[in-house]
């Protein structure tokens, strides 16, 4: 739960942690369906990316009752309670990727910090979206976008749409199943069982939705 801990701090973290020792090796815990928004420049170049985050109804719930949200349990927040939601997931720690990962010909791309954009809970799903700028643009042809926790505690599933600009489409492949569960049965046979228990091999880039910029065709 690497991921988490990077991600979250305070009372949000304490209670996803307390879920952990349960079931370790159960993977995923956390689901996310995701939506990508990619703004391009006049000139071709891919400026930034706008990310949308649905979180499912149980880990939603987890975060109303840990920051005392939605007492009378109906699924709706009020406007005081949503700006006391809002930004819950951008509190980063030092070193965390983001769980968006964009490359060019296979190079990493650098991103900014994200900017919060919107929060809102419907049907009890807490959703956000956040913009992060690429630190250099570049080229938006054979951009490769990713979504994915390298531990694969939380699962991202690229359902919500990708947007690209006017000259591009976004093509997307969906990851070989038997191939990454067999990379996690590999690595786990490979590891002492102590260690599999606290150090779950990273895997998630396995699992991961695979976002390919075309341009010009």
């Amino acid at each position: 739960m690497k991921t988490l801990q990077k991600r979250l701090t305070g009372p949000v973290f304490a209670t996803c942690a307390a879920l952990a020792p349960a079931a370790v090796q159960a993977h995923p815990h956390i689901f996310v369906d995701t939506g990508l928004a990619l703004q391009i420049g006049a000139g071709g170049a891919l400026e930034a990316v706008e990310v949308t985050w649905a979180y499912d109804e149980f880990y939603s719930l987890l975060i109303f009752e840990d920051l005392g949200l939605d007492p009378d349990a109906d699924g709706v927040l009020t406007d005081d309670e949503l700006a006391r939601l809002k930004g819950f997931d951008l509190n980063w720690s030092a070193g965390y990727a983001g769980d968006t990962y964009l490359t060019r010909n296979e190079a990493p791309l650098a991103l900014t910090a994200p900017e919060h954009l919107s929060t809102e809970v419907v049907d009890g799903r807490i959703t956000t979206r956040h913009r992060r700028g690429l630190k250099a643009p570049v080229p938006a042809e054979a951009v490769v976008i990713r979504a994915y926790d390298p531990t694969y505690y939380t699962a991202y599933t690229v359902n919500q749409g990708v947007s690209v600009g006017a000259g591009c489409r976004a093509e997307i492949t969906e990851p070989d199943l038997d191939r990454a569960y067999t990379l996690v049965e590999e690595l786990l046979y490979a590891m002492p069982a102590d260690q599999a228990e606290v150090a779950y091999p990273e895997v998630g880039e396995a699992f991961a939705d695979t976002v390919q910029l075309i341009c010009g065709d």
